[in-house]
């Protein structure tokens, strides 16, 4: 009987923290043991080595249902590099608990390519979502107190734009009143929650700098509106202070490992889709404070965490990208090219030359970034020679670098090529497509003509109407951070392959004044994921001895 990942994981020998902290010689006063294999480091006593590592975002094509192994790639590049004799490190996000009981699963690699310990990472790890959701849970309550006693800053309960959240997949949630039961209960009012990935203080965590910046960032966060129309902060609710004090070690990077006993931060965990996709700047910075080389990770593909990267998180932390993996299967190239998921295992060159398009705009996109990316091709057993010989012939007609992958059998020893490659390709010189100087609709079509390959932008009466109010708070010089459906480059998931002359549909535009951004709302794209007819939930189980089965 083959073994699972959790079987893989759990039959390893993790080594202590300590040790794997002494391989970035990260001292003890800025390590906070949480038990014997993970730990929360403080980048304030992380000592200056006099240089910074080199960045290496890990992106993917289009995801499918036949998977396509992004983040087993890069542990096993981090890995390969290791053995390859580099001082390297991981920097990746924390799993959601929502996926992890829903329909994705277990978020720490696979095979013998995982950060451990993989049962702890992928449910309540160091607790970090914990605090974000009792923050963000904290202020709600605040602001309804607030309207219930007085309501000294005139907040129209109607306008109230702050949601709960919870990590859980509960599309009941999606719409809710609160206040029923009389004036001792509160002012009754219609809201919804959000998952915990896609909240604000997720991505206020993912985008701090420090304690000081996080609470300036809380205080920043608007909850709602006055009657007279004008925005109300956190601020002005004295809210910031206990917010922070909730957040003060939730802020701080967490290191683990890999199977391969390289240094790992896993940290911050804002979904790619709905919010903007990629590890927190704390622990990519100590990284990069810590190793030569850091392989980090943006969710989905180039149109959502690596655009989100380029244009988001690197333009607020200064970050300079070094190199850029695309990690493809062959598998997913023919799903693009029409073939039916029951069909994937079948030889079908035909197919794979039709979905390669898919492949080819990623390519393309990173270029747009100032980067030259090396695709990853994410081997599976069902791969034919065929195949595999098409698609290298594919690499050198179109002029990328391509390197076969194997780490989910063999772990870092699997990703020795891809990681020659990377490394023979390191530049610098990375930037973003668009300057938000340019204003929120020119950030929108920029992205939407240059990356999905768009026709148009349509907005809704809603958006019209959010954009207006945008420009009169003077929040139209923002960051966009547009949430697109991950399946396709359009916003119609089933616009399978590279679709041209499309149109983008913006319905919603929210600021997020305490992250730096607006969120775009498009297409049908929702907050709130709910549960698959059969959640992976139902495979989860412990035994009296305390192992666990089904985490994938």
């Amino acid at each position: 009987m083959a073994l699972t990942d959790v079987d893989i994981a759990q039959d390893h020998t993790l080594e202590p923290i300590q040790d794997i902290a002494a391989k970035l010689d990260i001292p003890a006063e800025a390590l906070h043991p949480y038990g014997t294999d993970k730990a929360k480091v403080d980048p304030t006593k992380l000592p200056d080595r006099g240089k910074k590592g080199k960045l290496v975002l890990v992106t993917g094509i289009s995801p499918t249902p036949a998977g396509e192994g992004k983040s087993t790639v890069l542990i096993g590049l981090a890995d390969a590099l290791s053995r390859l004799g580099h001082r390297a490190a991981a920097a990746l996000r924390e799993p959601s608990q929502g996926p992890v009981m829903g329909i994705k699963g277990g978020a720490c690699g696979g095979g013998y390519s995982q950060i451990v310990p993989m049962a702890d990472i992928n449910l309540h790890f160091t607790g970090d979502f914990h605090a974000i959701s009792a923050a963000t849970n904290t202020l709600a309550a605040l602001v309804d107190n607030h309207i219930h006693q007085g309501n000294r800053l005139n907040i129209d309960p109607r306008q109230v734009t702050w949601q709960r959240c919870i990590d859980v997949n509960d599309r009941a949630l999606r719409g809710v009143v609160t206040g029923l039961g009389g004036r001792a209960h509160g002012v009754p009012a219609e809201t919804s929650f959000t998952i915990t990935a896609a909240s604000e203080i997720m991505a206020v965590i993912g985008l701090a700098d420090g304690l000081a910046d996080l609470k300036e960032r809380l205080a920043a966060i608007t909850v709602g509106y006055t009657y007279d129309g004008e925005p109300v902060t956190a601020g002005e609710l004295g809210a910031a202070g206990a917010l922070t004090v909730l957040l003060k070690d939730a802020v701080l990077p967490n290191l683990v490992q890999t199977l391969g006993g390289t240094p790992a931060f896993v940290h911050g965990g804002p979904f790619a889709n709905i919010a903007h996709g990629c590890n927190t700047l704390a622990a990519t910075r100590a990284a990069l404070d810590c190793a030569d080389i850091v392989c980090t990770e943006a969710g989905f593909g180039s149109d959502l965490g690596a655009e989100k990267f380029f244009d988001i998180k690197s333009r607020a932390g200064d970050l300079d990208v070094a190199g850029t993996v695309v990690v493809a299967t062959i598998r997913s190239l023919k799903y693009n090219g029409g073939v039916d998921r029951a069909d994937l295992d079948a030889e079908d060159v035909d197919a794979l030359a039709r979905g390669v398009a898919n492949l080819e705009r990623h390519v393309e996109n990173i270029r747009h970034f100032g980067v030259e990316p090396v695709v990853a091709l994410n081997l599976f057993p069902s791969d034919t020679e065929a195949e595999r010989r098409w698609m290298a012939d594919w690499a050198r007609e179109f002029g990328v670098e391509l390197a076969e992958a194997e780490v989910w059998g063999k772990g870092g020893a699997g990703g020795e090529a891809l990681a020659e490659k990377v490394l023979a390709g390191l530049g610098e010189g990375s930037h973003p497509i668009y300057d938000p100087a340019d204003g929120v609709e020119n950030a929108i079509e920029r992205v939407a003509f240059l990356i999905y390959h768009a026709g148009r932008v349509e907005y809704s009466r809603r958006a019209e109407k959010d954009l207006a109010a945008l420009k009169a708070n003077g929040w139209d010089k923002l960051p966009v951070c547009i949430s697109k459906t991950q399946y396709s480059f359009s916003d119609d998931p089933h616009a399978l392959g590279a679709p041209e002359n499309h149109t983008l549909h913006v319905r919603e535009l929210v600021p997020r004044t305490g992250a730096g951004f607006v969120v775009a709302l498009t297409g049908d794209v929702m907050t709130m994921p709910g549960l698959p007819k059969k959640p992976a939930a139902e495979n989860i189980d412990i035994d009296a001895d305390g192992r666990i089965t089904g985490l994938f």
